[in-house]
């Protein structure tokens, strides 16, 4: 099957040509029709390189974005602009060998649709580790419920029929393993080489981890507006245990001041009515949301109409 492998671009003028140069040796032996699509997303000289590498070798393409929309939305470009079977994600700086596509190729059996590479090795500091487990086990895993969370990877292959899932995704804070993830369940993952980074520094910091984590959250899920409910739910089942033991007390004569009880009373159960109240408005506009998201009804694998066939005959 054909292979198509997109590159999202940033800052990486000086090492696309020794990219190039290695996935020229290593995509013809993996199968004759192949694309490598460089997607710039930076301002800088790296739109010059990406264009002189396209004029130069034929199944080499690159895209040049308005400005700077971040990874995933660049890689949502060249998504859509693949050609081939099978699509190859993967990192600009080297830190992902192309000499270790084959093993991702190999894995994705006729059983699987996507297949993450893991590292051998761990090659980021304690920091970024402990903050990627956090994001994709915690995050991705328990509160968004995607199964297979903590192999999410940059570097990946998956079939090019999953890419009709992405046809209603839009805006600035998409998620291409999550738009994934609402099209097939039918995961794998391999361990690769990892390589460190031959250029600059990684643009990712424990900020923009951060933040991508809450725009995945707020983007992606529903459940901060369920956990309003819930509490609303919490402080009821509270207010009302400090009712009884509010009446309790004035019956015994143990409260003294007047018109405590009531008020106390009225506050707890008041507060818990406007929470869960607010998680029921919360519940609509969730589903308001969820429309929003441009989750795809159904992705078709295959379709054989025999008849069609009969009719144009």
């Amino acid at each position: 099957m054909s292979l198509s492998v997109v590159v999202p671009c940033y800052r990486s003028a000086r090492i696309l040509p020794a990219l190039v140069e290695r996935l020229n040796g290593v995509l013809p032996t993996i199968h004759p029709d192949h694309e490598v699509i460089l997607v710039v997303d930076s301002t800088d000289e790296t739109w010059g390189v990406a264009s002189e590498l396209a004029g130069k070798f034929e199944h080499v393409q690159a895209i040049r974005m308005a400005r700077n929309y971040g990874q995933h939305n660049a890689l949502i470009a060249g998504i859509r602009a693949a050609a081939h079977d099978r699509i190859i994600t993967m990192d600009d700086d080297l830190q992902h060998p192309p000499e270790e596509l084959p093993k991702l190729v190999d894995a994705l059996t006729d059983d699987l649709d996507v297949v993450y590479a893991v590292s051998e090795v761990e090659e980021h500091g304690a920091v970024r580790n402990l903050t990627s487990w956090g994001a994709k086990t915690l995050v991705m895993g328990r509160t968004m419920g995607i199964p297979n969370a903590d192999v999410l990877g940059a570097l990946r292959i998956f079939r090019t029929f999953l890419r009709s899932g992405f046809d209603q995704v839009s805006g600035p804070h998409v998620s291409v393993d999550i738009v994934l993830s609402w099209t097939t369940t039918r995961v794998g993952s391999v361990s690769v080489r990892m390589d460190q980074r031959t250029e600059g520094t990684s643009g990712f910091t424990l900020r923009s981890l951060m933040k991508h984590a809450v725009n995945m959250i707020l983007g992606y899920s529903t459940k901060p507006l369920r956990m309003v409910t819930y509490l609303g739910s919490l402080i009821g089942v509270c207010g009302l245990l400090l009712t009884i033991r509010l009446v309790w007390q004035y019956f015994h004569g143990d409260t003294t001041v007047a018109g405590f009880t009531t008020l106390a009373s009225l506050v707890a159960i008041f507060s818990s009515a406007q929470l869960i109240g607010i998680g029921v408005l919360g519940e609509y506009l969730g589903r308001v949301h969820s429309h929003g998201m441009g989750r795809p009804t159904y992705v078709i694998r295959e379709h054989i109409n025999r008849g069609a066939a009969a009719d144009r005959r």
